[in-house]
């Protein structure tokens, strides 16, 4: 069955990208609908977009000659029927003025009454100033959208059509269209599944201002907690505090120290079917951290002793939950990195152990890409080659889980 997207743009320089938008979703065989607030059709012409559609193009809330009676007798609202047909709606480009009006509410004309009745999801695609982007009001609107379900796709970084630079671009929308894809690809082939994934690196305090951690970004667990998500799984994400924030409205809790995870993960592996440790958990911490702030007048001895090893517990704590483990290693050739997978597969009693190489720099720690090896107990190896971690994410999911 034909899948209907819902696009609407607003009156940012950008409008004349999503045209092109619409030709790559309709190549792809979806059914495409537009409304354009009154500002957009001062951009592109509303033509343009009937013609790249196919279908007629919405802008006034009320048309000529509108007649109560007529909607009363038909109990038909234009609106409200584009709203229950689609599938996705797609907002691009989004003002800070329409970002503005849909996190409070706010409907007055046809673009935001139609999304306010929306029940699917929507995906906001912001292009503004880089100064615009960064104003504090404006961070705050789509912090609260995504809070409520929004997906945001943030703007790229470059030269802006007022003559700034930074960031506030458009999503290139071939990203966007990958973005869309995924979302309507969603399926429940985890529906019923409770699953854990912890993200990001630890920190242990020096004093009370200062801390080791390492390199550890999130994006991995968070690409995985994702995958996870739109495949119908119940997932929390257990979350370090400076890592990578989820784009979905999924379930997370916040963590600092390898303490503080492991008291979450107690709390919350009861009946859990799948646990991705994920995160970096620090292989060292100060054996006595110094209260207040250390001077920096003189010099300072710090003693680090082993940290607690959170990946042997797990099992433990729930031995009927599959256990993905991840072990990342540094500068080893392939054949040591697999050994040391194997050796940590035995170690912490796991169903597979996850091997990347983060020496790296553009892979693993940091970086959009990744490669892996997973890690069997049938001493079986599969390479997943180079790729995004969402890419990764989702081959791992497929063949783990």
């Amino acid at each position: 069955m034909k899948k209907n997207i819902l696009i609407g743009v607003t009156s940012g320089i950008a409008a004349y990208k999503v045209l092109e938008l619409i030709k790559l979703l309709k190549n792809e065989g979806y059914e495409i609908f537009v409304i354009m607030t009154k500002g957009a059709t001062k951009m592109v012409s509303l033509q343009d977009f009937e013609r790249a559609s196919g279908n007629k193009v919405y802008v006034n809330l009320f048309e000529k000659n509108f007649d109560y009676r007529k909607v009363l007798d038909k109990r038909k609202v234009e609106h409200i029927e584009l709203a229950d047909k689609a599938d996705v709606m797609v907002i691009a480009p989004a003002t800070a003025n329409i970002i503005g009006k849909l996190a409070y509410g706010i409907a007055d004309d046809f673009l935001t009454t139609t999304a306010l009745a929306m029940t699917t999801p929507i995906i906001i695609c912001p292009s503004m100033n880089v100064n615009m982007w960064g104003n504090p009001i404006v961070q705050e609107n789509l912090a609260k959208l995504k809070s409520v379900g929004y997906q945001i796709i943030e703007p790229s970084s470059g030269m802006l059509a007022c003559g700034y630079e930074g960031v506030g671009r458009l999503e290139n929308v071939e990203i966007i269209n990958k973005e869309i894809n995924k979302l309507l690809e969603r399926n429940d082939s985890l529906k019923n599944k409770k699953i854990i994934v912890t993200a990001g690196g630890t920190t242990e305090k020096i004093d009370e201002v200062r801390f080791i951690t390492n390199r550890s970004s999130g994006k991995m667990g968070v690409a995985l907690a994702e995958e996870c998500y739109l495949r119908g799984a119940d997932v929390l994400l257990l979350r370090a505090k400076n890592s990578v924030s989820p784009r979905y409205l999924i379930k997370e809790k916040i963590f600092e120290t390898a303490e503080e995870l492991l008291q979450l993960i107690k709390v919350n592996i009861n009946d859990t079917d799948v646990f991705f440790q994920t995160a970096a958990v620090s292989d060292f911490k100060v054996e006595k951290p110094i209260k207040g702030k250390l001077s920096s007048d003189n010099s300072v001895n710090l003693k680090l002793v082993p940290q607690i090893k959170i990946v042997d517990k797990i099992k433990k704590l729930s031995p009927k939950t599959t256990l993905i483990a991840f072990k990342a290693e540094y500068g080893l050739s392939e054949k040591k990195l697999i050994n040391e997978g194997r050796k940590k597969l035995k170690e912490s009693n796991t169903d597979f152990v996850i091997a990347n190489d983060i020496s790296q720099s553009d892979r693993g720690f940091e970086s959009d890409d990744n490669e892996v090896y997973i890690i069997l107990k049938n001493e079986n190896v599969k390479k997943i080659p180079l790729a995004s971690k969402r890419e990764i994410a989702k081959k791992i999911v497929e063949f783990v889980v």
